[in-house]
């Protein structure tokens, strides 16, 4: 089908009196030799029918839009899903940040016009890949705790079928060992009954849950919609069928932390030194009595923070720790009215509604609470002495009582995958070596199955058993907790499809997990409905487009298996990718790591943003107009730019933008293709990486960064300067930087001198 092309320029919001319009027009129809070029007054709504009527009458199938930023609105989703069309930031990027009828103004609005016609001309129709016509749309949910067993009810009240699998055999999980809850409701003031029963109850009851208990996961494979799940039966009897589910909730909960390695609290070497959770068995199995000699217990200490907020052991806060104290110091009072309990804490939280319930805590005369640095545990006759120093009193203090129970706080119950599988693969290579420099075949089949023994017992700690080339289980960020995006995206891991609830999330109360389990369940629910129109979830949500590879060039370097942040590619023994559609996020970084430039999408290519490079009118030398090329990240960077627009700030005109999907999919050919073209310097913002902010596509900016040395060789080969090329970390919130950036980085191109490759 021969492409029909229709140009419109939006001439609102003061772009028709900034520039000039009629020489727009001549860019488009003279030198692209466009099939329409009009002027529109409207880029939404009514102000669209002229389009759509040429779309009728002309037999248009590709649009190209001169208006305003593609992340304003515009009722471009009313022209039908077989139109493609491409917009051009006329408005944010060029007349709100730049001196109106100016010539360097008019050059860079022409520029982007060329840049988003060449776009629309190397943009291929989008089809939905074929896996897309069956997908399942049922949902698996593993582990039975509160999380799990809501998450299941929620996915089944919402119509879905749903299997829920708890390795234990009852559910509940630690819900069942407790005995009262925090309060929930107003006045947020006495402590609730625990209503996990009621729960299982109703999950137990539900026509649309299918559950298996005692069971765990042999094996996962597949992805989102087409997820194939081996079960294995954890009691010696016969395995369950294979699952076909849609999607996945992980909602195993929490372990709690150990404080053996705590040596002044004295847990471990004193009987009567409990954790939170041991001391809520003791109560909930109505024995409140001294484990030493089974003793009644009169007076309590709770010591806050054992363990958590330590960077020697959990650096983060566990949350509920101090609520669980205070619940407890209320349990003793309620059982012995006689009884004292002490609070010892460096900083008590109590967030929200709870603040109601510390407040009627302190009305107890029977609980005392003091800011405090406890020094130590020791044992005095029968009872325990805890010394305290530095408290809210102003002396130290020490207090001998029956029982001390210590605030242990919660690690996820989960794995990092992908550590597991660098460890395995650790283990086989050491092996693989040493069995190289034996002479006797005995001796090297030994050496090798003790690394197979060893790495069977290492997958042993696997939960989900993912049949993933990047490892077994959901990959872990910073504290071990499995995210994909902690600001912009709770419940989504980096395997696309498997969301997580609950305490394997974060740390929480059960009041929250439940919550949180409403929140993944939506997630769940998303993911197989996206995923059967063909379109990504998050964070391209809405896109169905996806990566073709053209194999028959394919070099087996495995760069694009190593470094898809999300899992989506395998590889045959040979080291060829073997791509799996539904687990892709459609952000490129597959496209910038090959250097062979195989991998493609139809509407974002190698070609595509080359040619666009190359449609920019650069100036010779002797006109002194340098010209920057700024590669700019869709989910940051991009945005910030078009908040520095709106707020009207200035910058140099002589810099071109070009969004990217993720500075992950920049391929070094397009700087080597720029700084051939004439172009004076290259900058690329990426998102912010690490743990205090991170790239929605996990480590695409990282991989910028450490792709630059490939940048730094290609400099080094065409004799230009180090300088020209810079990369930078940008937050949305951080959009008055780039413009001081590109200044600078203008100034510096000018001090530098022009590139040579000028004219050539």
């Amino acid at each position: 089908m021969t492409d029909k092309i229709g140009v419109y320029i939006y001439t609102g919001d003061r772009i028709g009196e900034s520039l000039d319009i009629e020489a727009l027009e001549k860019v488009a129809k003279e030198e692209y030799k466009v099939d329409i070029c009009k002027t529109i007054t409207s880029c939404e709504g009514v102000g669209l029918d002229v389009v759509r009527d040429d779309i009728k009458n002309e037999g248009l199938n590709k649009i190209v839009i001169a208006g305003y930023s593609p992340r304003a609105t515009c009722d471009v989703a009313e022209f039908g899903p077989e139109m493609m069309v491409e917009r051009v930031n006329l408005r944010e990027m060029v007349v709100w940040c730049q001196p109106p009828n100016d010539e360097d103004t008019q050059m860079m609005a022409e520029d982007y016009l060329r840049m988003g016609i060449v776009r629309i001309q190397k943009t291929r129709q989008k089809e939905i890949f074929e896996e897309a016509k069956s997908i399942d749309k049922s949902i698996l949910v593993i582990g039975g705790g509160v999380a799990g067993l809501s998450a299941a009810l929620e996915t089944a009240k919402a119509g879905y079928q749903t299997t829920l699998v708890e390795k234990n055999s009852e559910l509940g999980g630690w819900m069942n060992k407790w005995y009262k809850s925090i309060p929930t409701v107003p006045p947020y003031t006495d402590l609730e009954d625990n209503t996990i029963e009621s729960l299982v109850k109703d999950v137990e009851s539900h026509e649309k849950i299918k559950i298996f208990k005692s069971t765990g996961i042999k094996e996962i494979a597949g992805g989102p919609g087409l997820f194939d799940v081996d079960l294995l039966s954890l009691n010696g009897g016969e395995n369950p069928p294979q699952l076909r589910v849609g999607a996945i909730i992980q909602a195993t909960g929490f372990e709690p932390f150990k404080p053996d390695k705590l040596g002044k609290l004295g847990y471990g070497d004193h009987k009567n030194v409990v954790t939170n959770v041991e001391f809520e068995e003791m109560v909930k199995n109505g024995e409140l009595k001294r484990p030493s000699d089974g003793q009644k217990v009169n007076d309590i200490a709770f010591i806050q923070c054992a363990g958590s907020r330590d960077k020697e052991h959990l650096s983060y806060c566990s949350s509920v720790c101090c609520l669980t104290s205070l619940k407890q110091a209320k349990y003793l009072r309620e059982k012995n009215t006689d009884g004292k309990a002490y609070i010892f804490y460096d900083n008590l939280r109590t967030p929200g509604h709870y603040e109601d319930f510390y407040k009627k805590v302190q009305e107890d005369p029977g609980i005392f609470l003091t800011k405090g640095n406890v020094k130590g545990v020791q044992g005095n006759g029968g009872k325990l002495s805890v010394n305290v120093e530095n408290t809210m009193i102003g002396d130290d203090i020490a207090v001998d009582v029956d029982l001390v129970v210590l605030a242990a706080g919660m690690k996820p119950n989960s794995v990092d995958g992908e550590k597991l599988r660098e460890e395995i693969d650790a283990k086989l290579k050491e092996a693989s070596d040493a069995a190289e420099k034996l002479s006797k075949q005995e001796e090297k089949d030994k050496v090798l199955k003790e690394a197979e023994v060893f790495n069977a017992e290492q997958m042993k700690q696997s939960i989900l058993h993912l049949g993933y080339r990047q490892g077994p289980d959901l990959p872990s960020l910073v504290y071990d907790y499995p995210d994909s995006h902690f600001i912009c995206f709770p419940y989504e891991t980096r395997r696309t499809g498997i969301y997580v609830a609950g305490t394997v999330r974060s740390p929480m109360d059960s009041s929250s997990a439940k919550e949180d389990a409403i929140g993944a369940a939506l997630k769940a629910i998303q993911c197989v409905e996206m995923t059967s129109r063909g379109e990504a979830v998050h964070p391209r949500s809405g896109d169905i487009s996806w990566p073709e590879f053209s194999l028959e060039r394919c070099t087996q370097c495995k760069r694009c298996t190593e470094e898809c942040p999300f899992g989506v590619l395998n590889e045959d023994v040979k080291g060829t990718p073997l791509p799996n559609a539904t687990r892709c996020r459609r952000c490129g970084v597959c496209m910038g790591a090959c250097p062979e430039r195989i991998v493609n999408f139809k509407d974002y290519s190698v070609d595509m943003i080359a040619s666009m490079i190359k449609a920019v009118e650069v100036p010779d030398e002797f006109e002194e107009k340098p010209r920057v090329l700024a590669f700019v990240c869709e989910n940051d960077a991009y945005p910030a730019v078009d908040i520095a627009g709106k707020h009207g700030i200035k910058y140099s005109p002589f810099v071109r933008f070009i969004p990217l999907r993720c500075l992950g999919s920049v391929n070094v050919v397009w700087v080597s293709d720029a700084l051939s073209k004439g172009f004076d310097g290259v900058l690329l913002f990426g998102c912010k990486y690490g743990d205090d902010y991170q790239c929605h596509f996990i480590k695409g900016s990282e991989l910028a960064d450490y792709r630059g040395g490939n940048v730094k060789e290609k400099l080094e080969q065409m004799a230009l300067e180090n300088e020209r090329v810079q990369l930078h970390q940008i937050e949305i919130s951080e959009y008055e930087k780039i413009p001081k950036i590109v200044d600078e980085f203008v100034e510096l191109i000018e001090e530098i001198g022009m590139n040579p490759f000028k004219g050539m």
